[in-house]
């Protein structure tokens, strides 16, 4: 059983930047960042397998890096010039095999409970 624990959101005003963290228990191959904002469908952020290969959504190109490390099971998103319309729950989300990176929410078996981004205006 793999069990994902993020950390690092919270509230900031547009522009400014954060850092989530995800803490796995386990080495997966493929991981990925998705968020949800309240009436909306779950988002795929950015995706990234053991080996350093990434994918973006277009709404995170250029203001957000995906990350792991994989000697400590942690992932990361450092979110810079945050936007009001970037207020969602985040969540990490893991698959043991290789998934392609299309940020499909479906190919990945693991999810951690979320983080909570605010962005204000």
């Amino acid at each position: 059983q793999v069990q994902l624990v993020e950390s690092g959101g919270g509230s900031v005003q547009a522009g400014g930047s954060l850092r989530l963290s995800c803490a796995a228990s386990v080495d997966a191959y493929s991981m990925a960042w998705f968020r949800q904002a309240p009436g909306k469908e779950r988002e795929g952020i950015a995706g990234i397998t053991r080996f350093g290969a990434t994918a973006y959504a277009d709404s995170a190109k250029g203001r957000f890096t995906i990350s792991r490390d994989a000697a400590k099971n942690v992932l990361y998103l450092q979110m810079n010039t945050l936007k009001p319309e970037d207020t969602a729950m985040y969540y990490c989300a893991a698959a043991r095999d290789w998934v392609p990176l299309d940020l499909d929410s479906r190919r990945y078996s693991y999810w951690g409970p979320g983080t909570q981004v605010t962005v204000s205006s």
